[in-house]
């Protein structure tokens, strides 16, 4: 069974930078997705990519600052976040996609354990 573990999340100021990882065990490549879940909030979508690479979308409060890539050398996806705001600030979870609707949580069958995002105003 495939597993994820994400990395790179942590405490910046307003303005910053973070980069979070997502490394998928084996070799098989997934569509991925990243979601986060702010406190008493929802699990919402922030970005995914197909297995390729080559299509990505975003959600329209994170797109012109977050870009989505993967290596798919390595197994990973990755999640650059740019003009951090402290509405950003959640537990951010990667995901396999496997279903037709890319933003939706219900399309996604496996996550990781998340990684904490908290953006200081």
């Amino acid at each position: 069974q495939v597993q994820l573990v994400e990395s790179g999340g942590g405490l910046v100021q307003a303005g910053g930078s973070l980069r979070l990882s997502c490394a998928a065990s084996g070799r098989r490549l997934y569509a991925m997705g990243w979601f986060r879940q702010a406190p008493g909030e929802d699990r919402e979508f922030v970005a995914a990519i197909n297995w390729s690479g080559g299509s990505t979308d975003y959600a329209d409060s994170v797109n012109g600052r977050f870009t989505i890539t993967r290596n798919n050398a390595k197994n990973t996806v990755y999640l650059q976040m740019s003009s951090l705001k402290p509405e950003d600030t959640a537990v951010y979870y990667c995901g396999i996609r496997t279903g037709s609707l890319l933003r939706s949580t219900s399309s996604y069958t496996t996550w990781g354990q998340g990684t904490q995002v908290t953006v200081s105003s």
